[in-house]
């Protein structure tokens, strides 16, 4: 049911494409995924989504099963059929979110023993019984359960979750049983780059068909990441999709895919656009300031999505200011076709060998 096939190398770059099978379609990639931690992508709805080309989209382990859980999702015949979408699903396995979860939890080489953030009740999770709850969930893609050392942390810390992560790693592959759902494997070791090789090299060696590069995106320098995602990607198999865990900034997307990533998410369109603020090829822009106030052009000028062909920014400025709920359906709509737009590009010139171009473009352009 899952295949990954490379279709085109960048000869000036690690950038290449590919594609991507599953039960519920064929994606391209590079690809970006959007969040929908709880079932659902924050403000759209997920006949938004197919209008807007996206592809997989990502929902939360931890969070569907503290609520409504993974048996009621399992009866209403798994996450495509209970959210009512029919393209592709990735769930990670919730670890980043546990360990957030600071003062409430306790980790050990059986599990996590954790305080639910909503009601305090307590709760035990382990590699296998994180793996039957995504089989439950039922996502086309799952991912490991692992433990994602903080930053900045000791190098001890690091190697600790390193160790776990490929401890965890081969229970969960060992106990995984689902056919038509893809498991894959998770890379730790925070900036430390005899860590990363470490984890790469245990992790890989399970076979796993696709591999994430996690703790990255964290608090770290930019330049700490991309150094690590530069060593990355020439420990990790190529024939098999990479996918870079929590990544969404679009200079981030580029220097990602420059490294041979294939797949991101973020909630970072979602959020941001919540706080009344806007991607555009110039750079963020802020609606909700008043300098907006009698601006009637669009959020992006240079943007064809629905937002920017009938909407100006004095009206979505005026509906932050008034708490509209449809300025966070018109902003957050506008951000992920943002990104989802720019992912096809990216694909358009690595086919025309011209991402040398493209990526030296959107650096002229695209403001910080």
């Amino acid at each position: 049911m899952f295949t990954f096939q490379v279709t085109k190398n960048d000869d000036a770059s690690a950038a290449r494409l590919g594609r991507l099978s599953t039960s519920h379609g064929v994606f391209d990639t590079p690809i970006f995924m959007p969040v929908g931690t709880q079932a659902t992508v924050k403000a759209v709805t997920p006949e938004m989504l197919t209008e807007m080309g996206a592809g997989i989209i990502l929902s939360n382990t931890y969070h569907l099963y503290l609520r409504p859980g993974a048996d009621l999702v399992e009866r209403a015949g798994g996450l495509h059929k209970f959210m009512n979408w029919p393209r592709g699903i990735l769930t990670d396995s919730g670890g980043f979110q546990i360990f957030s979860l600071q003062g409430l939890r306790k980790i050990s080489d059986e599990g996590v023993v954790f305080n639910s953030h909503i009601d305090g009740s307590r709760h035990f999770l382990s590699p296998q019984i994180v793996m039957e709850i995504e089989q439950k969930l039922g996502a086309d893609i799952a991912m490991c359960f692992d433990e994602c050392a903080p930053y900045p942390c000791s190098y001890e810390e690091a190697d600790q979750a390193v160790t776990r992560t490929s401890l965890w790693a081969k229970r969960c592959r060992d106990s995984h049983n689902c056919s038509d759902q893809a498991l894959f494997g998770i890379i730790q070791g925070n900036i430390f780059a005899d860590l990363r090789e470490k984890s790469a090299r245990e992790i890989t060696a399970l076979d796993f068909p696709g591999y994430a590069i996690g703790g990255l995106s964290v608090g770290e320098p930019k330049e700490d990441m991309y150094r690590i995602l530069d060593l990355t990607h020439q420990l990790l198999p190529t024939d098999k999709p990479r996918y870079l865990m929590g990544v969404g900034a679009p200079e981030d997307l580029v220097e990602g895919v420059a490294r041979g990533v294939d797949m991101f998410d973020c909630v970072l369109p979602t959020r941001i656009a919540r706080h009344g603020t806007a991607f555009t090829h110039r750079g963020k822009l802020v609606v909700r300031n008043a300098v907006y106030a009698a601006d009637f052009r669009a959020l992006d000028t240079d943007c064809d999505c629905r937002v920017c062909k009938n909407y100006s920014r004095a009206y979505i400025r005026h509906l932050v200011k008034a708490e509209e709920i449809l300025a966070h359906t018109l902003i957050t709509y506008h951000n992920l076709y943002f990104l989802i737009k720019m992912m096809q590009d990216i694909r358009q010139a690595i086919a025309e060998d011209r991402f040398n171009e493209f990526y030296t473009n959107f650096y002229a352009s695209y403001k910080f």
